[in-house]
């Protein structure tokens, strides 16, 4: 721009006869010979919100700076061999839509993300309908000015896929990639698996996903956070997510390892691991979720690989809001639950299918009377089920949550 202003100014001062609307073409004219070497145009602010309107994949290396909002136009993929760099304190709102018009965030295989909040400036991800700025996180507001915490189907959700082993199956056989649930068949950036247990698809730190879920299908709907075939390359830690209409986290497949993970008033289940995750979560908090706390299915081919979740929280009920069951397995699932403590457990809650043979349960504390254990087992009480406890979970590192701010975890 700076070849036209001198362009302009030159002209501008010519005295000639020619009135001014010819010489503003002609300006216009020499700005577009003159700076055709200028680099293309990034997107540019909405007039009406300011927002940064995205509507093309990423096929390059691109950075969303702090300090602005990024409005997803649709369902934005980091193709294979791209990176996606968000700065801490930066705010990614998805637009409303459903089915094939649902927004969301899809980072493909051997694409990478690098999303690292700090607990100070968070990055959040938010609908369209949500006032929250990059002014308000940096002022250490963290709750949305304008929505409550419990609306969620607003917009998508964010989708991690990788190169890591995964179990699944269809009439033929095994498959060791498959399409992730959300994305149409037809794009090729949905797929997901492969046989790199190490994969890197980048880093998540410090990131709160809210209202997300919108519905893609009869029935179904986008997971707040859904890590597909994701590698234990990949670094995922201190992630909120905040009122999604279906599942807070769902694992398919792969081996990432994941701490300091929380999920608030979920329209769905807390989390929810499918064909044969081979990770671990360390330190959790759940609140509320109004599927079950725990769904943790088995493996779908004969690729068998169990997974870890311990050193977690769990509030089963409220005033406004009740859970299913607090663990919810199959008979072929596998997986060790140890050290969590339940909070508020009302009738109907259980622990079923206890005699499922790979899934341990080492140190599980349910907070109730020692009379009434049973009545929170579906079956005899295996030897690491007990009553009563204390939270088991490092509440303090959550201390920059909207869930902490609103008083969800008081108390824990």
């Amino acid at each position: 721009m700076c070849c036209f202003a001198s362009n302009l100014k030159a002209m501008l001062t010519m005295k000639n006869l020619f009135s001014l609307r010819l010489t503003a073409v002609a300006a216009a004219a020499v700005m577009l010979v003159s700076c055709s070497d200028d680099p293309a145009p990034t997107p540019t602010p909405t007039p009406e919100t300011g927002n940064v309107v995205i509507t093309e994949n990423i096929t390059g290396n691109v950075t969303w700076s702090a300090g602005k909002v990024y409005q997803l136009g649709g369902r934005i993929t980091v193709e294979s061999g791209a990176m996606l760099t968000i700065e801490p304190g930066t705010v990614i709102k998805g637009e409303a839509g459903t089915g094939a018009n649902a927004t969301a965030l899809l980072v493909a295989r051997g694409g990478k993300l690098m999303a690292e909040g700090t607990a100070a400036l968070p990055i959040i991800f938010t609908s369209v309908a949500d006032e929250i700025t990059p002014e308000d996180i940096a002022a250490g507001n963290y709750a949305s000015p304008n929505l409550d915490p419990n609306i969620n189907g607003l917009w998508g959700g964010v989708i991690v896929l990788g190169n890591a082993k995964i179990s699944a199956s269809n009439e033929n056989g095994d498959l060791s990639e498959v399409q992730i649930e959300g994305i149409p068949t037809s794009d090729a950036n949905g797929l997901y698996g492969g046989n790199n247990d190490a994969d890197n698809s980048g880093s998540m730190k410090y990131i709160s996903i809210r209202h997300g879920g919108t519905n893609i299908g009869s029935g179904n709907e986008i997971n707040g956070l859904t890590l597909g075939g994701v590698g234990n390359g990949t670094t995922i830690e201190n992630i909120e997510i905040v009122a999604n209409q279906d599942d807070g986290i769902e694992w398919f497949g792969g081996a990432v390892n994941c701490k300091n993970m929380l999920v608030w008033n979920n329209g769905d289940d807390a989390f929810d691991t499918d064909q044969s995750w081979a990770g671990t979560v360390d330190n959790f908090v759940i609140v509320t979720p109004a599927g079950h706390c725990f769904e943790l299915d088995g493996p779908e081919g004969s690729y068998n690989a169990s997974h870890i979740i311990k050193n977690g929280t769990v509030v089963s009920s409220s005033d406004d809001r009740t859970s299913q069951d607090l663990i919810n397995v199959d008979e072929n699932s596998r997986v060790t639950l140890e050290n969590i403590y339940f909070v508020n457990p009302v009738d109907g809650q259980q622990i079923n299918r206890v005699t499922a043979p790979e899934v341990f349960f080492n140190n599980i504390m349910i907070n109730v009377d020692a009379a009434d254990l049973a009545n929170y087992v579906n079956g005899a009480v295996p030897a690491g089920v007990t009553a009563g406890g204390s939270s088991a979970a490092d509440v303090s590192v959550f201390n920059w949550t909207w869930a902490n701010e609103a008083g969800g975890l008081m108390g824990l």
